[in-house]
């Protein structure tokens, strides 16, 4: 399952303005449009604060991390009397240097999303952090789209982000399924955030890109897998590969051989399994004689060779 729960800590004004005016109605053709403006959809989609400390107390019971995305400073002291571990701060709310300042004095680490930011906006962001005091840094690559298609996901940008800023990256992530987290890990994500949702019936503001909790626990198993399986840079036989090392080709006897005979194409073959000698000694096999009366299906090794005299 997951190793932590992020929530939302904000309030529909914290956030926007109760207003109609065009700056905050939601277009038509948007997938939260029933809400009509952006007072409507927080107010729809927030978690009310009076929920959050019993959540927090939920969660230690069963041994998972809570952590708060938030919005405003209200949020920040808010989460701070709740005893928050780590915050996030979502892409729109990146180039809030005032919040950045205050996250950054808790001494917490700070996970930044980069869907709605340039590199110039990450480098404001992140200096920002270190100047106030952040030591702890993960930048998740995002696509703010809902759902984001798989070609956005530009999932190369992780290492990238890694390398840029010297700091730990992962995944926000919008696709739908599973696939997006598994290949992000493979580039060296050590962090996936993931919408959730109880129900696969459920209709909320997410719940298109959310995964159920049978669907979850197959993404986590899938990325645990991946882990296991990037490894490191190995040439040659693994220990479980060296058990079908036999499964090479070898040099046999294909030909009744008496004693003293030469080797030729006539009497050795390269087949499976791979008992006898490599075909890499195939052409100095030819210029050897049978030490003894060979039988077919015997394996040519050194002993049964000798050098022409």
């Amino acid at each position: 399952g997951a190793d932590a729960v992020k929530i939302q800590v904000y309030r529909p004004d914290t956030i926007t303005l109760n207003s109609d005016k065009e700056d905050f109605l939601i277009p038509a053709e948007n997938a939260w449009a029933q809400y009509q403006n952006l007072y409507n959809l927080y107010e729809y989609a927030h978690t009310p604060w009076e929920w959050i400390p019993q959540l927090i107390e939920m969660a230690q019971e069963v041994d998972i991390e809570i952590f708060g995305s938030v919005f405003d400073l209200t949020s920040v002291e808010f989460m701070e009397q709740c005893g928050c571990t780590a915050y996030k701060i979502a892409s729109p709310e990146i180039n809030d240097i005032p919040l950045l300042r205050v996250v950054a004095a808790t001494g917490k680490p700070v996970i930044l999303s980069t869907g709605l930011a340039d590199l110039a906006d990450l480098e404001l962001a992140v200096d920002t952090l270190r100047e106030s005091g952040c030591e702890d840094i993960v930048l998740l690559k995002c696509t703010t789209a809902y759902p984001a298609p798989a070609e956005e996901a530009n999932l190369r940008t992780i290492p990238n982000l890694s390398e840029t800023f010297g700091c730990l990256s992962g995944l926000s992530d919008h696709t739908v399924g599973a696939g997006v987290p598994v290949a992000a890990v493979a580039l060296g994500a050590v962090m996936v955030e993931k919408h959730f949702t109880l129900e696969d019936e459920e209709r909320t503001v997410d719940s298109f890109f959310s995964l159920t909790p049978s669907e979850f626990g197959e993404m986590v198993d899938a990325i645990r897998t991946a882990e296991q399986a990037l490894g490191g840079v190995v040439y040659g036989l693994t220990q479980e590969a060296a058990k079908n090392r036999q499964g090479r080709r070898s040099l046999y006897i294909s030909a009744p051989i008496k004693a003293g005979e030469r080797f030729s194409k006539k009497n050795i073959k390269s087949v499976r399994p791979g008992y006898g000698l490599s075909p890499k000694y195939y052409d100095q096999a030819l210029e050897m004689r049978a030490a003894r009366d060979l039988q077919v299906g015997e394996r040519l090794v050194w002993d049964v060779m000798e050098k022409e005299s």
